[in-house]
């Protein structure tokens, strides 16, 4: 019997301990005012980034205590949209600029400028994903990638290469490619073109495309993307929710399981995820931004 009673104590001390755990992590963390994010991207434990559309600046957090700093410092001629973090980096795109900016994400300093669109025109580098061997940005205005190769340890090239898109994806009137994520080995990327709310895979050695049917359904608003194993997360920024995508083997098709909502969104555009839990950041587009509008990432579970 006492050891019972002892178990049965121990196992209620390891929940409450848990559930404590766990609630320490705020549900909504806020963001300086007047931020105006875009990307989010955790790094290593509990650190997380947002990045500041107008500025460039990308802003330092931790998901546990919902604490931070400013890491990058604003600048002109510099813009940040789709952030990801590795190997001890930041990667951001740097929109209507036309670059990337590449960061130390332990001191911020900056790393490599990379003027990733060229021959003049409209553009808008809009997201970023990092692979073993290269960064792949897309832009919102054009049918092309731009790929950064990577050496062993993660350092980026001096320069980008434009891979053009051919197959399935064509380009519309609107916005075109948002967000983009890539399967573990880095062999297949996959994207969201907004304006229609249509999937592609796409394959990073050619820029071949094909469509993702989800069977008549599909993703208006599409925006930032998190792939997870065969479950695709995207988030669907003015319909403020999070289209949770079951995904086919080969990725030739996907069904839309569920949606995520949450009382809290306003207008996420991007997420990552730490443990169980998604963080989204709130852009609120449709709001007049001022120095003194509150913005924040908010934690929902995936």
């Amino acid at each position: 019997m006492r050891r019972i009673l002892l178990l049965t104590a121990f196992l209620v001390v390891m929940t409450a301990t848990a559930a404590t755990a766990k609630s320490s992590f705020p549900e909504v963390i806020p963001l300086p005012n007047g931020w105006q994010p875009e990307g989010i991207a955790v790094g290593n434990g509990t650190t997380f980034y947002v990045g500041s559309i107008p500025t460039g600046a990308v802003y330092r957090g931790d998901l546990r205590t919902g604490k931070g700093t400013t890491l990058v410092q604003g600048a002109s001629g510099r813009a940040a949209i789709g952030v990801e973090f590795d190997r001890g980096r930041l990667f951001v795109a740097g929109g209507s600029t036309g670059k990337g900016f590449v960061y130390d994400a332990r001191t911020g300093a900056l790393v490599r400028e990379l003027q990733l669109a060229t021959g003049g025109g409209a553009t808008f580098v809009n997201d970023v994903v990092v692979t073993k061997r290269a960064a792949y940005f897309t832009d919102s205005n054009r049918a092309v990638l731009y790929r950064v190769a990577l050496s062993k340890n993660g350092n980026p090239a001096t320069s980008a290469q434009a891979v053009p898109l051919t197959g399935d994806f064509q380009l519309v009137s609107g916005f075109n490619l948002n967000g983009i994520d890539a399967t573990p080995n880095g062999k297949t990327l996959v994207v969201v073109q907004s304006a229609t709310g249509k999937l592609f895979s796409v394959a990073p050695g050619t820029g071949a495309t094909k469509e993702i049917s989800l069977g008549g359904s599909s993703v208006p608003n599409g925006d930032g993307l998190l792939l997870h194993g065969r479950t695709l997360y995207v988030v669907q920024n003015q319909l403020n929710k999070i289209a949770v995508v079951t995904l086919a083997k080969g990725f030739a098709s996907g069904t839309i399981a569920r949606t995520i909502t949450d009382s809290d969104f306003d207008v996420p555009t991007t997420i990552d995820r730490h443990g169980k839990s998604l963080y989204a950041v709130n852009a609120r587009f449709g709001t007049t931004p001022d120095p003194s509008t509150p913005y924040s990432v908010v934690q929902v579970p995936r």
